[in-house]
């Protein structure tokens, strides 16, 4: 869906799920604090939230993106603080880094929901194998609205689909840990076509013989 379209708080009274995600550097949590402003100069009562584990730029207690900006925000490590710290009244609920998380955040955020809060979630959809990442797959399937940001790859210059995990300069190998935080000293945006993961191999087959029988 176009950043452009239509939010569907015009025409919704209840409350509903919205993840922006894709790939890094390509300004998911820009997107998040753009619409957290636009809340509160709308005079919403809102609450945000930050993994722990993200704490690269300005500190734990604000969503920061790669252009030095920042959000007073709550660290928190599980679900289940995100479920205790937010007060009653809360009317959106703005959760960045949403891939740090348990599986728990899929409930807690539908509960949210179901009682009539926003809810605004950012984070990278892919780790740096291209496997899906941790909730993130599960958020987008119970979200309403779903925006997925690109990069640009900076091998190519075609859109970045990909986060490119370096170690000294080179392409990390498979077998590294999933979440390992860092920037633009650790990763890079790549296309399909440009990301490498030593250790890794795609199978070259046909797609007729990926097909099911019968299919």
């Amino acid at each position: 869906m176009a950043l452009n379209a239509p939010l569907l708080h015009r025409h919704q009274q209840g409350g509903w799920i919205e993840v922006i995600t894709g790939v890094m550097f390509s300004g998911k949590s820009e997107e998040l604090m753009r619409r957290v402003r636009r809340s509160l100069i709308a005079g919403r009562r809102v609450q945000a939230f930050k993994s722990h584990l993200d704490d690269r730029y300005r500190g734990r207690y604000e969503v920061s993106s790669h252009d030095g900006s920042g959000l007073a925000a709550i660290p928190v490590s599980t679900s289940r603080e995100i479920a205790e710290r937010t007060p009653p009244g809360i009317q959106v609920v703005a959760i960045d880094e949403a891939q740090f998380l348990d599986l728990g955040i899929v409930p807690v955020v539908n509960a949210m929901a179901d009682r009539g809060i926003r809810v605004i979630l950012s984070g990278t959809d892919m780790d740096f194998r291209g496997e899906p990442f941790g909730p993130i797959p599960a958020l987008l399937a119970v979200a309403e609205q779903v925006d997925k940001l690109h990069a640009i790859c900076v091998r190519c210059g075609e859109l970045a689909t990909r986060n490119q995990r370096l170690i000294d300069g080179e392409p990390a190998p498979a077998e590294g840990p999933t979440i390992q935080v860092g920037g633009s000293e650790s990763y890079e945006a790549r296309c399909r076509g440009c990301h490498q993961v030593p250790g890794t191999q795609r199978a070259q087959t046909s797609l007729l013989d990926e097909a099911p029988p019968g299919s």
